[in-house]
């Protein structure tokens, strides 16, 4: 059998093992009334306010394109336009917020990359969502996990007044302890890490950090189901008058 084949083999097993996937369960409160924190942080984290005024956070979802290169499952980055008003020049997921015409979240995901990065959505085989994540910006993200079985089929369009670049790097290094720093940083009075990869391909290099290494911590932590070889640190978020929950953030 070729290493093709071999492939092939590897990636219907992950989406089989994907499929299965179910995001940990939250109360019976509706989180799109969550509160939405400064830091990005897992939705199921967020203390929901117990007030007549409620926030609901606009919604968005981010692809996580899996492939299979020669020493492993790869992922799809994009390094946003510096002339973007938020993240400029930042490393992301390709993805965006939910239009009124989309279908659900996979259809977010996946007409968002088509636009940013010309990826053919019917080239992508969606088989998971994660847990929503909520971003500094106020948007409640969704990571939706899709293979990409053809990566020769997939030819990089990025859209200039969006992206400047696009990449790829391999998924497991963010489980990794290599090339990795954090920062500790403080909100509502609790300590938690902001995670920082350096990654260098093709002479360029790259940082992936905050929210984008946190949903790729999750997703390599689901995906090769272990955990990271470093310490995450998370807080639990406490507000008077609040719910307290324990966080897993990445």
């Amino acid at each position: 059998m070729n290493n093709s084949s071999n492939g092939g083999s590897r990636l219907a097993t992950l989406a089989e093992q994907l499929r299965l996937y179910k995001p940990p369960a939250t109360d019976e409160h509706d989180h799109d009334d969550g509160v939405v924190s400064e830091v990005g942080i897992l939705e199921s984290a967020t203390p929901v306010v117990g007030v007549s005024q409620k926030f609901r956070p606009k919604k968005a979802a981010v692809l996580i394109c899996l492939f299979e290169g020669e020493k492993g499952l790869r992922v799809i980055l994009t390094k946003r336009s510096s002339t973007l008003s938020t993240h400029s020049g930042e490393v992301s997921l390709p993805g965006g917020k939910a239009d009124k015409d989309d279908v659900d979240d996979a259809d977010t995901a996946t007409r968002e990359a088509k636009e940013e990065i010309g990826l053919d959505p019917s080239l992508v085989n969606v088989v998971a969502l994660l847990e929503p994540f909520l971003s500094k910006h106020l948007l409640r993200v969704i990571p939706v996990i899709g293979i990409l079985t053809d990566r020769n089929a997939f030819n990089p369009t990025p859209n200039i007044a969006e992206v400047d670049d696009v990449f790829e790097a391999p998924l497991e290094m963010f489980l990794k302890d290599e090339n990795r720093r954090s920062e500790e940083r403080e909100w509502l009075g609790d300590r938690y890490l902001v995670h920082f990869f350096n990654y260098e391909t093709d002479g360029k290099k790259y940082l992936i950090w905050g929210l984008t290494a946190g949903i790729l911590i999750r997703a390599a932590s689901i995906v090769y189901q272990r955990p990271p070889a470093f310490p995450e640190q998370t807080p639990k978020f406490k507000v008077p008058g609040i719910i307290d929950k324990d966080t897993i953030m990445p």
